[in-house]
């Protein structure tokens, strides 16, 4: 069995150069994937540092040459609300960037006003999944909140211990809004590239617990995700400040 390759950790002095590398990177690799004839499927987050990656995104765009048409676009988790709730990962994406530049392939688990629970909700972005035959995301891109978890994967939660599945509804998550879909670790490790994307002094200890020798999934679940080519953690000075 192949041993996937130890992170790397890249430190920017803020979150505003931060997010220029990272939505420069994000840029490079889907216009060289698109150059070798393949459709790249990438994992988006929400939160702030994604927000502004996204916003960058939309600056950058017009000269990478990606064609974002041709991009299929995913969620790693997303807010159990009404459709037109500003608190659903994808609108927030949507206003920073996936309109501006014409991206139309794009899922997430449908909202408390298009299906009758949590657990329909997940059931029909796992579907989703199947019907469209992903093999791994291309780039996986994760927050990380000061508490450790990705996606919707909280520490010491139940939805933590799912398995054999693509997705999980998530009841009670300790950040509101309290129901959520989340990806499982088994669809987030199927990535060739996970990014996870930290600024801020608020998630020094998170990325410390995540990156040590030792500790627990179940108290730290960024533990849990690994790329199968590469890790990289994308952090500003404060947020390595515990390293």
């Amino acid at each position: 069995m192949t041993e996937t390759p130890p992170p790397l950790v890249e430190v920017h002095p803020d979150a505003e150069t931060l997010a220029t590398a990272v939505a420069g990177e994000l840029l490079n690799r889907v216009a060289d994937a698109q150059a070798a004839g393949h459709v790249p499927n990438v994992g988006l987050t929400g939160g702030t540092i994604a927000d502004a990656v996204h916003r960058e995104i939309a600056r950058l765009a017009p000269a990478s040459g990606v064609d974002w048409g041709a991009v299929v676009l995913w969620f790693g988790d997303e807010r159990f609300v009404p459709a037109d709730s500003a608190d659903r990962n994808v609108n927030q994406a949507r206003a920073a960037f996936l309109d501006e530049v014409g991206a139309h392939r794009v899922h997430t688990a449908p909202a408390s006003s298009e299906v009758g629970s949590v657990e329909e909700s997940a059931t029909a972005y796992a579907d989703t999944f199947r019907a469209q035959g992903i093999g791994d995301f291309d780039v996986l891109m994760l927050g990380v909140g000061p508490d450790g978890h990705v996606a919707s994967l909280f520490p010491g939660h139940p939805a933590l211990e799912t398995t054999s599945a693509i997705t999980v509804g998530v009841h009670d998550s300790p950040k509101p809004p309290p129901e959520r879909v989340s990806l499982t670790f088994e669809a987030l490790n199927r990535s060739q590239s996970v990014w996870f994307l930290a600024s801020g002094e608020a998630k020094a200890d998170a990325v410390r617990r995540a990156l040590a020798e030792e500790g627990s999934v179940a108290e730290t679940p960024a533990r849990g995700v690994t790329g199968a080519a590469e890790t990289i953690w994308f952090l500003d000075r404060d947020a390595a400040g515990q390293l």
